[in-house]
């Protein structure tokens, strides 16, 4: 555990050192839970986000794009349930004082589960080496199946508990557990209560006449109640998907870990509208789809799971999580939900307006089922950041950090450097920029001895460093060398475009979503 931490801290501090994460109004000692995105990070973000709408509506004929206000009629939030219904299940530690989120509590109980098993696992893989089997270890082995008995069984009670809102069951549950306060080891909790999550906000020019409203907790309701205007004015046919990117904001009273769960965080989201009784099919195929999306980054398939949910929200049939290993263990990373009818239905009982779909081949009008998926940009941040983070032992003994990101998404594709500040390699240098700039983003340094700058440029994810020399004064040639291998090869000025553009381009990363 001490070890993860360790591990986490390092992923914290190297964003911040590296430009990619600042505390918000740090200056002012910061703001909780908020944070902002420097001249790295940003470029990062900017090219998930990319990475994401190619694959969800470039590539889909059937889906298409949206950007709703945040701000929204307060009434959208009573249709669509938040009003009444976006709680946490909160608790109090009345020795340290800290206050939790009770099932995050219980889960964390069950992640420490899940550690015994892996644990188990590594056991056996040294004990068996090339023969270990692995799946039949994990549905035989005594101990594993009872630990991982045990951690159903305990979803499965909180589930149910939360579900039926029996918060004082909750509570029960942390008790048999022995569940002790992370910072203080205290057992001594108050009872389980439920917190509205949502921001307020006023609408008007004075206090007697001002609206009432809320910064939007999702993004999604946004393009519940653009569904007619999106279908009618794209001539859109079911089945069709409406994607969408853009910030929202939960007043987490627990937040932590970093940029994983924040107040302020971005979405992306996409609404699939179906036909009734054919959601079971898309489910699954949905759930495969995103899947590949993500394996296509090339982060390692052990890193993901499913989680099926034991406890479905009111609208749902179906719903299951993309989980990633976080440096703090297996989380959620997206969410796949069969919503029904609920939230067209919802709006179309608040509204008064019609908000059905006609079936030219039924003849019929009927409410569209819906199929969602949803993923944090910000928690996606996080996994890519954080599993390309590695510390490399070199045979000459040194170590480096090196930010193995997938070069597709790395900030910088490329840094260029002089071998000294003279003889006019600086002037090559910035030529070759004035070139490489139309199509990619690339940087240039001049600063300390080429080696330092090669570790430099490790650190900060840049998957190429061009080196140019006194012979690239000869024969147009530099030295390129490749972050993730350390290895040098001499190429042509001429061909430095095609090298980069093989290994960055969005097309042949994501034809391996098959």
């Amino acid at each position: 555990m001490a070890n993860q931490e360790d591990n986490f801290k390092k992923v914290i501090s190297h964003a911040k050192e590296y430009g990619y994460v600042f505390q918000s109004s740090e200056i002012y000692d910061g703001l909780s839970a908020v944070y902002d995105y420097g001249q790295n990070g940003t470029e990062l973000k900017k090219n998930i986000r990319e990475y994401w709408w190619k694959a969800m509506v470039q590539l889909n004929e059937n889906i298409v794009g949206l950007d709703s206000a945040i701000f929204m009629h307060p009434t959208v939030w009573k249709a669509s349930g938040h009003v009444d219904a976006f709680n946490d299940p909160l608790i109090d530690n009345k020795d340290s004082k800290k206050r939790y989120r009770a099932d995050v509590l219980i889960e964390d109980y069950v992640g420490k589960l899940d550690s015994k098993i892996e644990k188990e696992v590594k056991k056996a893989t040294k004990r068996f080496g090339d023969k270990f089997n692995k799946e039949q270890f994990l549905a035989t082995n005594p101990r594993v199946v009872e630990y991982k008995e045990q951690g159903d069984a305990i979803l499965k009670r909180m589930g149910q508990s939360l579900a039926k809102e029996d918060l004082a069951d909750v509570k029960a549950l942390i008790d048999e557990l022995d569940i002790a306060c992370p910072m203080s080891g205290s057992k001594n909790w108050t009872d389980v209560k439920q917190f509205n999550l949502m921001f307020g906000t006023k609408l008007g020019a004075n206090a007697e006449s001002a609206m009432d409203l809320f910064l939007r907790p999702e993004t999604a309701q946004g393009i519940f109640v653009n569904f007619l205007n999106v279908q009618k004015s794209g001539r859109m046919k079911i089945p069709f998907g409406i994607a969408q990117t853009g910030k929202a904001f939960r007043n987490e009273i627990v937040a932590r870990q970093f940029i994983f769960r924040m107040r302020e965080f971005e979405q992306m989201e996409m609404q699939f509208f179906i036909q009734p009784g054919t959601q079971k099919e898309w489910y699954d195929i949905w759930k495969e789809k995103r899947m590949q999306w993500h394996l296509s980054l090339g982060l390692g398939a052990d890193n993901y799971r499913f989680h099926d949910h034991e406890k479905l929200a009111h609208y749902a049939d179906a719903a299951a999580d993309i989980e990633f290993r976080f440096p703090f263990g297996f989380k959620e990373l997206e969410g796949i939900h069969s919503r029904t009818d609920f939230d067209l239905a919802s709006h179309e009982k608040f509204s008064s307006k019609k908000l059905q779909y006609f079936d030219h081949e039924t003849n019929k009008n009927y409410v569209p089922y819906v199929l969602e998926t949803s993923i944090g940009l910000d928690r996606m941040f996080l996994a890519v950041f954080a599993n390309s983070l590695q510390e490399e032992e070199l045979e000459n003994g040194t170590t480096r950090t090196v930010l193995k990101l997938p070069a597709v998404l790395a900030p910088t594709k490329a840094a260029i450097l002089p071998l000294v500040k003279k003889d006019g390699l600086p002037d090559v240098a910035h030529t070759i920029i004035e070139d490489l700039k139309w199509d990619f983003n690339v940087s240039y340094d001049e600063k300390d001895a080429v080696g330092r700058r090669y570790r430099r440029q490790d650190a900060n994810g840049t998957p190429f460093c061009i080196t140019v020399d006194h012979q690239t004064l000869e024969d147009q040639t530099v030295t390129i060398r490749h972050r993730d291998s350390m290895e040098q090869e001499r190429v042509a000025i001429a061909d430095l475009k095609s090298i980069i553009h093989e290994a960055v381009d969005m097309k042949s990363w994501l034809k391996k979503m098959g």
